[in-house]
């Protein structure tokens, strides 16, 4: 008997993509669908005849030709950057989204958590999700009552069990999804990014579990992630992919190497192109990112010696509490470095009327080690929802030319920042 438990054989999945003239086409174009969608979708389907005037449609091949195997108990960390064929891989996996092209066999029970409150109805109590969730993974009402007080522990959300999911917010919707799945006995474990809405004990936490539900247990996990950390402690294989194709598979630690050592990533003269394709919303978008030092704008190069200026400038198209533009801040191995929000020094929480915005942060001269970072920037509103899955990237290569160790220049700098701190010292 083969102890394969996911065949995956060139699976592609396409996707048609229509670009308009005008994005605030689109704006009008997604009011219409909220709003007017009944009549609206009557009227396209008497009147459609193919794209509308000004729009363009093309193929986007989300993945191509991908093949590979996974044996019973493997931990596979499957890095790539955004775009790369990451969630539409775990989505096909999930049954969520067919694929286009291809054959998977699947042997045993999926749980998934993509997404916060996948799988959760939003009416139901956190009860009444367990239960569901259960039954929906084939289990009996007596198989999850065994493992019910295991996982509202692990969720530590006793208080809230018989509340409505909708009124969690977004970190306990993640805890109880979490426990939810790794506790109710799947053969197979699929995580996503999700697990970074969490504070860094809860991470830790997942990670010990899923550690202990494939070691001990001998169930399957496929864990995506951007920390690089948590893939080399928790993966015993790494998949790499690359604008669709996969392009490594083996050791996680050589998978990183090579995830580092690609060049390509959006250089700042690609920011506007990736704001273009982000999907339109009708409360915020995304007008303009640029970077300088000097007032000269910067690629992919920035001097850890200078202060990096980062401007945002974007659209607020509806009074909204709680809206929030922010910037995450990776080191060259994934981990969170520090998040920051463009409203930290405001008290309570303000209404940012509509109209048009620009926020400036300033990355102070000697903070940057000679690295390379990866820096995300997303909006949000404040325990209701993020904007943008996984946010804006932007890569930057740090060279050293600051005042750290400058009386030692062949002597490398050590950790992730490199700040300039100033000592005094006396002769006594």
């Amino acid at each position: 008997m083969s102890d394969t438990v996911i065949s995956v054989e060139n699976l592609s999945k396409k996707y048609l993509l229509t670009h308009l003239a005008d994005k605030r086409e689109q704006l009008f174009s997604s009011l219409l669908t909220n709003k007017l969608k009944n009549v609206g979708s009557r009227v396209a389907g008497a009147f459609k005849r193919g794209p509308a005037q000004g729009q363009t449609v093309e193929d986007f091949w989300a993945l191509k030709d991908v093949s590979f195997e996974i044996k019973q108990g493997d931990r596979v960390g499957i890095i790539g950057r955004n775009g790369a064929g990451k969630s539409t891989l775990l989505k096909i996996l999930s049954r969520i989204t067919e694929p286009t092209k291809g054959r998977i066999t699947i042997d045993g029970r999926v749980a998934s958590l993509l997404e916060v409150g996948t799988g959760f109805h939003s009416e139901l109590s956190g009860r009444e999700n367990i239960y569901l969730n259960g039954a929906i993974l084939g289990m009996s009402r007596e198989e999850i009552k065994r493992k019910f007080d295991e996982i509202v522990a692990f969720a530590e959300v006793e208080q809230f069990l018989d509340t409505p999911v909708k009124r969690y917010s977004s970190g306990m919707y993640v805890r109880l999804a979490f426990a939810v799945a790794a506790h109710l006995e799947p053969e197979i474990l699929i995580v996503d990014e999700v697990l970074a809405v969490g504070d860094a004990q809860f991470q830790k936490k997942c990670l010990g579990k899923m550690e202990d539900v494939s070691t001990k247990e001998g169930r399957t996990i496929l864990f995506v992630s951007h920390n690089m950390e948590a893939i080399k402690r928790l993966c015993d294989r790494a998949f790499l992919l690359q604008s669709g194709r996969l392009i490594y598979e083996g050791s996680p630690s050589q998978g990183i190497d090579s995830y580092f050592a690609d060049g390509s990533g959006e250089d700042c003269a690609d920011l506007d192109q990736i704001i273009k394709k982000l999907p339109s919303d009708p409360a915020f978008s995304f007008m303009k990112v640029s970077l300088s030092q000097n007032k000269h704008s910067v690629g992919k190069f920035v001097e850890n010696g200078l202060p990096l200026e980062i401007e945002v400038t974007y659209q607020v198209f509806e009074p909204t509490v709680g809206l929030r533009v922010f910037l995450d801040f990776y080191d060259d191995q994934g981990t969170l470095l520090f998040r920051s929000f463009h409203d930290e020094d405001n008290t309570g929480m303000p209404t940012m009327q509509p109209g048009k915005y620009t926020s400036v942060v300033v990355i102070p001269e000697d903070t940057l080690a000679p690295i390379r970072y990866e820096l995300r920037l997303n909006a949000t509103i404040y325990n209701v929802r993020t904007f943008y899955s996984e946010g804006i990237p932007i890569y930057l290569n740090v060279e050293r030319s600051g005042k750290a160790n400058r009386a030692y220049p062949s002597e490398p700098i050590r950790g992730k920042l490199a700040p300039f701190l100033p000592w005094q010292t006396i002769q006594v």
